[in-house]
């Protein structure tokens, strides 16, 4: 741990508290919830999105890693490409929220069976897009919270959809937007490479009190096993999204 500070000194310090330059909150292991009342963020639309790059590939060949010896801070520093680029995996991240609502209702909103759900009625959530290519502006899933006190928890998840499991070779980010108040980022940054599906952050109802909780748990299979990890007890089938 001393070498790598001694690389970055004040990197620990600035990933557990954020970055006051950007006026931002890093949730992290060892700070891994914020209070969005506290925060005085209890009005309008809270906005989570999804954005996330590829990595360079791991087989790509020892000449680039040679390269690298004669400049060996580059062997820290991944270099990203578009997500569909020749060599490089292909991975289609998909961002979804699984809620349950002050009067028992249960379900999800997901881009899969075009459950995009409804801003202004139950539930409360909307997703806006699906984006299938790794672009700058990403995923985003919108939570009206001037109905908060009939959402009782959320949780958010991400999930790859038909392709090569690649956490490992994404650098993938949920960023959460609040009306007021600075965002809130969860980095999905621990090495999970045959994973399939991350619990990124639950979102619950405590006492009139909303905490958002990173959880950033992968799992090897899908929305079902998520699912039961967390207790909503849906049923689940096989979905297929529209080719285009």
């Amino acid at each position: 741990m001393e070498f790598w500070n001694s690389l970055w000194p004040g990197r620990e310090t600035q990933f557990e508290s954020g970055n006051a330059a950007t006026n931002s909150i890093v949730l992290t292991r060892r700070r891994p919830t914020v209070s969005l009342t506290k925060q005085g963020a209890l009005s309008g639309n809270l906005r989570v999105n999804l954005s996330w790059r590829m990595r360079t590939s791991d087989i790509e060949g020892r000449s680039r890693q040679s390269g690298r010896l004669l400049r060996p801070f580059k062997l820290f520093q991944p270099e990203p490409v578009q997500a569909h680029t020749q060599g490089v995996v292909n991975v289609d991240l998909d961002l979804g929220c699984m809620y349950e609502l002050a009067d028992g209702t249960k379900g999800v909103v997901q881009p899969l069976g075009n459950l995009l759900g409804d801003l202004n009625g139950p539930p409360y959530i909307r997703l806006s897009g699906d984006d299938r290519f790794g672009a700058p502006s990403g995923e985003t899933l919108y939570v009206n919270l001037d109905q908060r006190e009939n959402i009782k928890r959320l949780m958010v998840f991400v999930y790859i959809y038909d392709q090569t499991p690649a956490f490992d070779r994404t650098h993938a980010k949920v960023t959460l937007y609040p009306g007021n108040g600075p965002r809130i980022e969860i980095e999905l940054d621990e090495r999970a490479p045959q994973a399939r599906s991350c619990a990124v952050m639950t979102v619950e109802n405590i006492k009139d009190e909303l905490i958002v909780r990173r959880e950033v748990k992968f799992v090897y299979g899908f929305q079902s096993e998520l699912d039961r990890m967390y207790g909503f007890g849906m049923q689940w089938g096989r979905g297929y999204k529209t080719r285009t």
